[in-house]
């Protein structure tokens, strides 16, 4: 059974840092693409950063250069090291696993664990 499980979510107040964590089970955690998407009050799911498994990384353009995606495949953990908060980046924070296969695409989400900005 997949499990991908988040932790480090919490209110934290305005240019403070938090750094979530997902760790994933039941998966070959090494060839899969990690990414953490985010979702607002009233808002659609948005991708926020992604690692593949060569460790190539992508950004939402409103969190480059204050957010940090990383992975230790012998953890099985991703993690999102974000900076500088601002009150917009408050959402429940989710962990996604995706690998595209020839026929097949595999995609398993964790639970999500919220982030709240405000002071």
């Amino acid at each position: 059974q997949v499990q991908l499980v988040e932790s480090g979510g919490d209110l934290v107040q305005p240019g403070g840092s938090l750094r979530l964590s997902c760790a994933g089970t039941g998966i070959l955690f090494g060839i899969y693409t990690m990414g953490w998407y985010r979702q607002a009050l009233g808002k659609q799911r948005e991708l926020v950063a992604a690692i593949t498994s060569g460790g190539t990384t992508t950004y939402l353009d409103s969190v480059k250069g204050r957010f940090t995606i990383s992975r230790d495949n012998a953890k099985n953990t991703v993690y999102l090291q974000m900076n500088g908060l601002k009150p917009e980046d408050t959402a429940v924070y989710y962990c996604n696993a995706k690998r595209q296969g020839v026929l097949t695409e595999n995609v398993y989400w964790g639970q999500g664990t919220q982030v709240t900005v405000s002071s």
